[in-house]
């Protein structure tokens, strides 16, 4: 039985169409022991001087102050090293993510725990033989040939940080149209779970 990582990062609650399709992906992989990292409601506080000052000295050498600051995102490394595959619900805000899932990449992007630099100066992802999904939910289309796929800076920066780490099997799922009208919101629905219908045997046959 694999263990499963999710993320959810939308603020739209129970009408979150990323965390939706995220959630049937997860029923066709067939997944029972799940994680579920929920960034929505403000609990994953952002990066300050702080935190980052904990985190960069030894662990033997931190106050008791700098110890309780790591251990918040010891946490959410700790995930990740204990996952075997991993489904990210992501919306596309402003053309990007939404800066709680940003804040979780800056917690869980640490070095020598998820990526080190080489002799030679290469950085190298630590966190290895996972796999990863990704629904993002878009509410134009950024796909194929549309005029405006230069706009998405979802997936190339997600796809950038994950792979920094070491996760670079990442399979995407597009749930796209969902604010230009009713049908195009459903055809987009309907295009993402026909993704999901031919990845998800395969995911199992692995």
């Amino acid at each position: 039985m694999k263990n499963l990582l999710f993320v959810t990062s939308s603020l739209s609650g129970e009408d979150s169409k990323s965390e939706r399709v995220a959630r049937e992906l997860i029923a066709a992989l067939g997944q029972t022991r799940i994680n579920e990292r929920n960034l929505g409601d403000g609990s994953i506080p952002h990066l300050t001087g702080e935190y980052l000052g904990a985190i960069m000295t030894a662990p033997n050498n931190r106050t008791p102050r700098q110890h309780e600051l790591a251990r918040g995102g010891d946490t959410y490394i700790e995930d990740l090293e204990a996952a075997d595959a991993i489904v990210i619900a992501a919306p596309m805000y402003n053309f990007a993510i939404p800066s709680t899932l940003k804040a979780w990449l800056d917690h869980v992007t640490r070095a020598g725990r998820t990526f080190r630099y080489t002799a030679e100066g290469r950085p190298e992802g630590l966190l290895k033989d996972k796999k990863v999904y990704v629904v993002a939910s878009r509410g134009g289309v950024y796909t194929g040939d549309s005029p405006v796929k230069s706009l998405d800076f979802q997936e190339p920066y997600l796809r950038h940080m994950l792979g920094f780490i070491g996760l670079t099997d990442v399979s995407f799922v597009h749930v796209e149209g969902q604010k230009i009208s009713s049908d195009a919101a459903e055809a987009g629905l309907n295009k993402a779970r026909q993704v999901i219908a031919k990845i998800a045997p395969l995911a199992k046959a692995a």
